[in-house]
């Protein structure tokens, strides 16, 4: 069982989906494993450490050659993985929704792909699940970029020549990302309130220490959605909530927003209006830019300014992070994979309930249920 390791290609990817350290476990399962010269030197993984750990480093061509797992953490161009025999394993972050044409490409290659962020949200698979590792970190990250962008301190400063008030600071989405934002802010001192359509994340927002903004006019509606994410709201609780929010939000500092709905463009919680209502030199972080923004006038890779307030949308903050979310990304991988191993085949054989909802193309031809409709 031979598992490659590729170099992303992807424009500011800095990440890579080994590390020495998962190399030298998936050698102690029984695999051969082969990565590509410099995969890891953008995130301070130098060639002599997976060298060290037993890999053999090449070529792209080498490192492909009757290679039946290929690891990536973002999809690898089709066109880069010439000679791939058919049937291997691509496992990585895959964008199915947003890349669907390169799906196809997949299947006509003949290889598995196998949808890291599809990993359904069950007790088992905490471990394998990259959204949750990476998402952890973006939420941190996010914070850190507010505080550079933000002209003030967060702490309230008790000094000779007076006082410096806490910052304040708003997080829309308690999920990993969200969960993470508080716990940072609440950290630098920050008075932190948070909200979320999921009536479930009050007491976490709770246990964080920060204040939790409800619409507690509207009953019934909890917004949870399938394996724990969020869903659509009623047109009822968005005119509810939107109310709620822009009392609240023009008296914040700083605005973090990290709502993700999988496979639809990012919900939108924060309007022009709603942006001219908070003051000067304020600050708000979308983390769901990429995903269309939750944030109206928010760019994808840009920090823009509207209103006097600095809109930060900045591409893949994962990857700012590199070492760590490289670090965590790999493990996910290995957890997922060892998780499967069979040892007397040599080879990790998948269930049906992890495997059918990751599976995107198998035998030449596109499989997933949600890909086909």
């Amino acid at each position: 069982m031979k598992i490659a390791v590729l170099k992303e290609a992807a424009a500011g990817e800095r990440r890579v989906s080994a590390t020495p350290e998962t190399v030298k476990k998936f050698i102690g399962l029984g695999a051969e494993v082969a990565v590509e010269t410099g995969a890891g030197a953008s995130a301070s993984f130098a060639d002599q450490g997976y060298a060290d750990a037993g890999a053999t480093l090449g070529s792209r061509a080498d490192v492909l050659a009757n290679a039946d797992i290929v690891l990536g953490v973002q999809g690898p161009d089709p066109d880069s993985l010439a000679g791939l025999k058919s049937g291997a394993w691509i496992v990585a972050g895959l964008n199915p929704f947003g890349e669907r044409a390169r799906v196809d490409r997949y299947a006509a290659l003949g290889a598995e792909a196998l949808a890291m962020e599809l990993m359904p949200r069950i007790t088992r698979a905490q471990s394998m699940d990259i959204l949750s590792s990476q998402s952890n970190l973006s939420g941190y990250k996010a914070v850190l970029d507010a505080a550079s962008e933000y002209g003030r301190a967060f702490p309230m400063m008790m000094t000779a020549a007076g006082t410096v008030s806490a910052a304040k600071v708003f997080v829309m989405g308690v999920g990993v990302a969200g969960l993470q934002a508080i716990a940072t802010a609440r950290r630098l001192g920050a008075q932190v309130s948070a909200t979320d359509v999921r009536a479930a994340t009050k007491e976490q927002i709770l246990s964080l220490g920060a204040k939790p903004i409800f619409v507690e006019a509207v009953k019934g509606i909890e917004g949870e959605g399938s394996g724990g994410y969020a869903t659509e709201m009623s047109d009822e609780y968005k005119a509810a909530q939107a109310e709620l929010v822009s009392s609240h939000i023009a008296k914040q500092d700083i605005v973090i927003t990290t709502a993700l709905i999988p496979g639809r463009p990012a919900p939108r919680l924060i309007s022009d209006a709603q942006i001219a209502s908070m003051k000067p030199g304020s600050v708000i972080v979308d983390l769901a830019v990429e995903a269309g923004g939750n944030v109206e006038g928010a760019i994808a890779g840009e920090i823009v300014e509207k209103h006097g307030v600095k809109i930060v949308g900045h591409r893949n903050v994962p990857s700012q992070l590199a070492a760590d979310t490289s670090a965590l990304f790999a493990r996910n991988l290995f957890n997922f994979l060892s998780a499967f191993w069979d040892k007397e085949q040599g080879k990790p054989i998948l269930d049906d309930e992890i495997g059918g909802a990751i599976r995107l193309t198998q035998g030449g031809r596109v499989v997933h249920e949600k890909l086909l409709g």
